[in-house]
């Protein structure tokens, strides 16, 4: 296989990618995979991949939706006692999306997605600086059903694959592994997209649940986590406290709300450093958190948080993600610093609470922060008491010289006549 090309896109293209990965996808494809004449993996879908690539001059954006031409491919496989169930869906000049699962007994899951793309298809990648054939996965899709059951979501979803230049948007999706015949079980696992739009049309006659207040887990502790180079060298610094805040429907007239605390003692961190952009995935049992850093010539900022976490009332994980966000800015060579709250909206569902923040994404040198620059709610928080001291001394010299104007006056009459 051809060296992966090491360029990877600033977030402005991301975000492209993230609007191109949200478009009405129309071709449906239905893909099976067999072991002799047995049925193991069926599926029925629509997909899209998105792909950020160089050219001369810069970057371009390819944008390939599943052909109906789109045929089984040979590394397609049932698993049997030494693998796990594989489907490849192979279309036009070398180009695939495949499917990886895993299963506990009780619940089956799309485990990872890799696609593979040729540069050198120059339908596809016209002007392309490179002729490499690349591949690209990601570990985290949100993809879950139980045993014996058909995964559907007729929702767009879209899948940002590892280091951000590819994504894959879903739509009108049945797909289904270890099956028991060669057709979709009637029984359903429906995804929680799906399930919010059949939430939010009940009739207005129903009696909606109102939701239970959440219990505040307090203050979440300070985590210390870095990235570094392949050379050992740390080049993203961040210590912060992370409180997810979660609320979304889980099914008809119930809704779950999940405030989440990262503990940083169960927390691994990693992540990807390049020249504008730099990547900090934060991974638990429970949660997976991404934090996208985009720099502009001297300036950076927080511009694209990812997450997925399982929640105990809801039988899919939830995942959402926006790279449009503008959090957190600072200046190169210096670190940003709130010791404030803040709450960091990433969309309707989910928003994250940070806590005693200090970030340096890039340029760090010794393993240590650069000056900090305050955010401007500690500013406020400083220009209060500022306020409060100035308009006591201001009183305080009013005061004074009123007494002074008084003793002057009162002297003034026992002056000799």
């Amino acid at each position: 296989m051809a060296p992966r090309s090491t360029s990877r896109p600033d977030l402005c293209a991301v975000l492209f990618l993230f609007v191109l990965g949200h478009q009405t996808l129309a071709q449906i494809v239905n893909l099976e995979v067999k072991d002799g004449n047995s049925t193991c993996i069926k599926a029925e879908l629509s997909a899209q991949i998105a792909v950020v690539y160089s050219v001369t001059n810069g970057t371009r954006t390819a944008s390939m939706p599943l052909p109906a031409s789109t045929t089984v491919g040979s590394d397609s496989s049932c698993g049997g006692s030494s693998g796990t169930p594989w489907l490849m869906a192979s279309f036009g000049d070398g180009h695939s999306l495949s499917l990886g699962f895993s299963s506990n007994g009780s619940l089956y899951r799309v485990e990872n997605i890799t696609v593979v793309y040729n540069l050198s298809d120059t339908s596809n990648f016209p002007a392309s600086s490179s002729k490499d054939r690349v591949t690209v996965m990601t570990a985290h899709t949100g993809i879950l059903a139980r045993m014996n059951t058909t995964y559907k979501c007729e929702s767009n979803s879209t899948v940002i694959l590892s280091g951000g230049g590819v994504n894959v948007s879903f739509s009108n999706m049945r797909i289904e592994a270890y099956m028991l015949g060669s057709e979709f079980s009637v029984n359903e696992t429906v995804c929680t997209a799906d399930q919010t739009a059949t939430t939010t049309s009940v009739p207005k006659t129903s009696a909606v649940t109102t939701p239970p207040t959440p219990t505040v887990p307090g203050t979440p502790e300070q985590g210390k986590y870095n990235v570094t180079n392949s050379n050992g060298s740390v080049c993203l610094l961040a210590y912060m406290g992370l409180q997810l805040n979660i609320t979304l429907s889980s099914s008809q007239n119930k809704t779950v709300q999940e405030i989440i605390n990262l503990q940083p003692n169960l927390t691994k961190s990693t992540g990807l450093c390049e020249v504008n952009s730099s990547t900090l995935f934060l991974t638990s049992d429970r949660t997976n958190l991404t934090f996208f850093f985009s720099l502009n010539v001297t300036k950076y900022h927080l511009s694209g948080i990812s997450v997925r976490a399982i929640l105990p009332d809801m039988k899919d994980p939830f995942a959402t993600s926006n790279v449009s966000l503008d959090y957190l800015r600072g200046t190169l060579g210096r670190s940003y610093m709130c010791n404030a709250e803040q709450t960091l909206l990433v969309d309707k569902s989910f928003s994250l609470n940070t806590f005693h923040v200090q970030v340096q994404p890039f340029r760090v040198n010794g393993g240590q922060f650069e000056n900090a620059e305050d955010c401007h709610l500690d500013e406020d928080n400083m220009l209060i008491p500022i306020i409060v001291g100035a308009a006591l001394a201001g009183l305080v010299l009013i005061v004074l010289i009123a007494y002074l104007i008084g003793r002057k006056r009162s002297h003034a009459g026992y002056q000799t006549i």
